[in-house]
């Protein structure tokens, strides 16, 4: 292990405190404070902005920093057609050079990368064949490789080094990194992979300094390159590539050496070919990291994703010469550019961001002249009570000549250690404007103090629970003027949560191996932070459980186990997660109230019986976010919410799943979204939802108010209950006559039994579908069925209009092709819509609180959409069926009336146009018309669900019991188990289907051996056929009941009637009669009457 000594050698000891003085890394530090003193900035006034010209030169996130702890803004990109007068507006101020500008895609909106870091360093004073490290880690197979580490080289000599080597039975020198200083002045490096040398390159140059190198090599290709300070300087492939004697994969199981070559494995060193000069910061990846990622570990940043060893002392054996100690030094900045504009030439560039330019901070003009007004009207009571308290200016009395300076942690801790106290004092009992302005001023500070290494981890945790405690103590009720007083100055009411979650961010140093989770909570705000292990075998959902002040009352935000599962899938060791909660307080009505209420969303979709009043925040506000390597991460997540609204009676309170988006209306602080969000359950106290990101969740509650009372409500669910029910027993037993009784196919029966089975199987779904509402998986394949079947529905009532159309309108289409076409209109259409809709709003199809379509959005479209394109089809066919109703019963009772009352031809006219409506009416589907209508009155829903619900009802007594091929069927059923039941006559069925036995129809007589052979007696004789036909009493009278729509030329259109044959019918009244004429004398009276009034019968 490590053993600490401070006696290093002269040369080492001057070389390596000299270089750390300087900035180890060649960057020069800032200044201790880069905010100047006594500058007077330069206001420039446009019609809707404020612009501060600042002519102090810093870097872009002091500057950034700079005008946002003023509530203000670093200056944007100028629109194109503004870029010219806004340039020559700067020049009038005598204002010339480059500025900084703010990025508006938020991309450098992230901490500053420069900090302090302590580090491990070890010291290889001399050449010697005896110095070595090794790493006490089992490697794997490598694939692929990356080796980072911050270098110092000794300039003394020119020999070959060797940084590293790894050796492994197969091959000593497996994986190696070698150099050596040039005549130039360069250090030299080459890679060794399987024994493959690469060439030796220049990386740096031999100055003395600390270096950052990282080497890469993937088997495929043998693909290898050698970074230096962020920048490639080499590059190949080939090393190594894979081939019949190459193997696979650098092997593992291998001995890692540091400063030495192995020419055995793990020893065998040679003073020549030894390392000499210092190193740190070692670490081992099993990928190839990216260039962003190589520059954020020459940052000081960890990239945890395979990560194969880590620079840590307990990872280490140290040989006993080897020299160490620990170093403080200050990282590199990130090398991003970042944007200037040209103030005297109106164009753009790019230059490092460390840079130090002057730089114009932008106010929205209402909010400098609400911040000035804030100012001016301020008593400082609490400014100066809390700068008494400190005995110092912890808080400047004036937001725009005050100097902001950098805080430590110990300035930062004993500000709000103060501020608390005066909060909680309760002197105050309302903050004014520039007080609570004051405060966010301070908590911005603090919120970007920059926590070193090294520095006690107890200050850090006590800064959390005072920086809590002073914002719950500022989002207190009294407060709720305040903070709308200043929404337009600090960008909403969420501005403060945003504060919130930069400083949980700076309890990360508190998580260690012992300590996986740290939570801080006071009254209405809390936060955690806790470190997830991903290479644990048992992996669970991650769940922050918050206790609300209130009694019995808890909110719950996780992320999902089989989230977790799949960042571990993607290669991820551990992750941070933090989380945050603020109740219900003064937050969520500020952000209840004008314009924060907005949604970003749909417009919802009402049916009627319900009036939109208004949106509210009726939940606490909370917020969870994953990273790694300190950059989030995107997963879904789960939450709870307890709902915080008084009872409301009368009024509905429809949940919405909505999230806080910062980058909608930026001038506004952002707005609500509910891209991503869905409900999973609603109960009246709590709702529960899924968002498939991470950031700060609520729940929005759309209040209604209601237009139906609760019991017209529980009526129309009653009366759709009952409706629904005897609708479908009364398609069911009409489907079965269909099938059971015989009735001749053609395409109107057709159509009607297509028609009646997806009918009754959408009313079956819609009878039970409240039953599914429990089960979300249940409750989505319900809200399918239904839209599939009462979509096959309509589409078939579609069918019914287009056959009677071709009734009316000669189709020049073959009865084969017409009923492919029905049918692909009648199911292919519904498939195709209800496959459509889900493919593109999947997370988005089913309703809330119902199994069924979503309201709220453009889903419910894919059904009513279609519906009224049907509606009004059929409602255009049945215009036409009426007309020419109309006119065939006009010319019909032209003919046999022609001299009928004009009372009688208004009564025959008006029936006329009654009888097709009423038979169409149901297979149309007409009735959904009355939907339109719900809104205007509750007699239209009740008029509506009547109609609808009784629909089945309606076509089992016009298709079924008044339809006269039914009856005919049926009766035809009759007659023939009657004529079978007669067994006393000989050879019944040879009878009937004798060719003998037949009937002159042309004559309407029995040929002479037929009647002969039928009599029982010669002493009995038969009336004459001809007489029983003529007088139309073949057979029993069935009531016809609404007969076919005639034109006297040709049969226009046949409804519910159809042709009955008598053929068939006559033959077995015939038999029967010559049978059993007592059977017939019962069963047929009007037949017999009949008969005896032509003398047929005699007693």
């Amino acid at each position: 292990m490590f053993r600490r000594d401070s006696r290093l050698d002269s040369w080492f000891f001057s070389l390596l405190v000299s270089t750390l003085s300087r900035s180890l890394f060649a960057f020069a530090a800032l200044a201790k404070n880069q905010t100047s003193k006594g500058f007077a900035p330069v206001t420039i006034e446009t019609s809707r902005h404020m612009y501060e010209y600042v002519a102090t030169a810093l870097d872009w996130w002091h500057a950034d920093r700079y005008c946002e702890q003023r509530f203000s803004q670093l200056l944007f990109e100028p629109q194109d057609s503004e870029r010219a007068s806004f340039s020559k507006l700067l020049q009038s101020h005598s204002i010339r050079g480059s500025v900084w500008l703010n990025e508006r895609d938020g991309f450098l909106h992230k901490p500053k990368w420069r900090r302090d870091h302590i580090v491990p360093v070890l010291v290889f004073r001399d050449k010697t064949d005896t110095k070595y490290v090794k790493v006490l880690s089992d490697f794997p197979a490598l694939p692929a490789v990356t080796a980072c580490a911050h270098l110092q080289w000794d300039t003394r000599t020119q020999e070959i080094a060797t940084i590293f080597s790894y050796a492994v039975p197969a091959f000593i020198n497996e994986f190696q990194l070698r150099g050596f200083v040039d005549e130039e002045g360069f250090v030299r490096f080459a890679l060794i992979v399987h024994g493959h040398h690469s060439p030796y390159l220049p990386v740096f140059r031999a100055d003395g300094q600390w270096h950052h190198f990282c080497v890469t090599w993937q088997q495929e290709n043998g693909t290898w390159a050698i970074y230096a300070d962020g920048k490639r300087r080499a590059s190949a492939s080939g090393l190594c590539a894979v081939g019949p004697s190459a193997p696979q994969a650098i092997y593992g199981q291998g001995t890692f050496i540091i400063g030495q070559d192995q020419d055995s494995l793990g020893g065998t060193f040679r003073e020549k070919e030894s390392f000499s000069g210092n190193i740190t910061d070692l670490h081992i990846w099993q990928k190839v990291l990216s260039a962003e990622q190589i520059e954020k570990v020459r940052s000081c940043w960890v990239v945890e994703q395979d990560l194969v060893f880590g620079w840590s002392s307990n990872a280490l054996e140290v040989e006993s010469t080897v020299q160490e100690m620990t170093a403080q030094f200050l990282c590199p900045g990130p090398v991003e550019e970042c944007r200037v504009f040209e103030a005297g030439s109106s164009g753009f560039s790019y230059t490092s961001c460390l840079q130090s330019l002057p730089f114009i901070c932008r106010y929205r003009k209402d909010a400098y002249w609400q911040l000035k007004k804030a100012q001016l009207e301020s008593s400082h009571s609490l400014v100066s009570r809390v700068n008494t308290l400190a005995e110092r200016t912890v808080i400047p009395e004036n937001f725009f000549t005050s100097d902001i300076q950098d805080m430590n942690l110990s300035v930062a801790l004993g500000a709000l250690d103060v501020l608390a106290t005066v909060l909680r004092g309760g002197e105050t009992p309302m903050l004014e404007s520039s007080d609570l302005l004051a405060v966010l001023q301070l908590l911005k500070q603090v919120s970007d103090v920059e926590v070193q290494e090294g520095e006690e981890l107890e200050m850090l945790e006590q800064l959390g629970q005072y920086y809590v405690e002073v914002t719950e103590l500022i989002l207190e009720e009294q407060n709720i003027e305040t903070w709308s007083s200043v929404s337009q100055v600090i960008r909403g009411p969420m501005a403060v949560v945003e504060l919130c979650d930069r400083m949980v961010s700076h309890l990360a140093p508190l998580l260690t191996a012992g300590r996986t989770k740290i939570t801080i909570q006071h009254g209405n705000v809390g936060m955690e932070v806790r470190k997830l292990e991903l290479s644990r075998q048992e992996l669970s959902s991650q769940a922050y459980l918050v206790q609300s002040p209130e009694k019995g009352r808890h909110d719950l935000i996780e992320v999902p186990t089989e989230e977790v599962q799949r960042l571990k899938a993607r290669g991820l060791r551990r992750v941070m997660v933090k989380n945050m909660w603020f109740g219900y307080g003064s937050l969520q009505r500020c952000l209840s109230g004008a314009g924060s209420s907005a949604v970003f969303q749909d417009v919802a979709a009402s049916d009627g019986g319900q009036k939109y009043l208004s949106t509210t925040v009726g939940t606490a506000v909370i917020s969870s976010a994953l990273l790694s390597d300190y950059q989030e991460i995107s997963t879904s997540v789960r939450y709870r919410l307890q709902h915080h609204v008084q009872d409301l009676p009368d009024k509905l309170v429809g949940p919405i799943c909505a999230f806080w988006n910062f980058s909608l209306s930026p001038d506004a602080g952002g707005m609500w979204s509910t891209a991503g969000c869905s409900v999973v359950t609603s109960l009246p106290d709590s709702t529960t939802c899924f968002c498939n990101h991470t950031t700060n969740f609520a729940v929005l509650l759309q209040v209604y108010e209601m237009q139906r009372t609760t019991k017209e409500e529980l009526t129309l669910q009653t009366l759709t209950f009952i409706g629904c029910g005897v609708s479908f027993c009364a398609l069911i037993v009409t489907f079965i006559l269909f099938l059971a009784v015989g009735v001749p196919k053609s395409e109107r029966t057709t159509v009607h039994k297509n028609l009646i089975f997806a009918l009754a199987a959408a009313e079956a779904l819609l009878m039970f579908s409240e039953l599914a509402k429990t089960n979300q998986v249940v409750c989505f394949m319900v809200t399918a069925c239904l839209h599939l079947f009462f979509m096959a529905a309509f589409s078939w009532m579609l069918v019914e209009g287009l056959l009677l159309w071709s009734k009316v309108v000669a189709v020049n289409m073959s009865e084969d092709r017409r009923m492919k076409f029905y049918y692909v209109t009648g199911w292919g259409l519904p498939v195709v819509i209800v496959g459509v809709t889900l493919a593109t709003s999947f997370n988005k199809y089913v309703a809330d609180n119902h199994c069924w379509l979503n309201i709220q959005t453009n889903v419910i479209w894919a059904f009513v959409g279609p519906v009224l394109f049907i509606l009004a089809v059929n409602t255009f066919v049945l215009f036409r069926v009426v007309m020419v109703t109309v006119s065939s019963a006009r010319r019909r009772s032209k003919m046999l009336t022609p001299n009928s009352s004009l009372e009688n031809q208004i009564g025959i006219q008006i029936w006329a146009t009654a009888k097709p409506i009423l038979v169409l009416l149901p297979v149309l589907g007409l009735t959904w018309v009355c939907g339109v209508l719900v809104h205007l009155s509750i007699i239209w829903a009740y008029v509506f669900i009547v109609l609808n619900s009784l629909q089945g009802l309606y076509i089992f007594l016009v298709y079924a019991i008044y339809n006269s091929e039914v009856r005919n069927a049926i009766q035809r059923m009759k007659d023939k188990k009657k004529a079978l039941s007669f067994t006393n006559c000989s050879h019944p069925i040879n009878y009937l289907s004798s060719p003998r036995n037949t009937t002159s129809w042309e004559t309407g007589k029995l040929s002479p051996s037929a009647a002969e052979s039928a009599l029982p007696s010669p002493v009995q004789k038969d009336p004459p056929v001809k007489n029983i036909t003529n007088k139309g009493n073949f057979g029993a009278k069935i009531p016809m009941g609404i007969s076919s729509i005639m034109s006297p030329e040709r049969p226009a259109v046949e409804l519910t009637a159809f042709k009955s044959s008598v053929s068939k019918q006559g033959m077995l009244r015939l038999f029967s009669r010559r049978c059993h004429p007592e059977a017939l004398q019962l069963s047929s009276p009007q037949w017999t009457h009949e008969q005896g009034r032509n003398g047929g019968i005699r007693e």
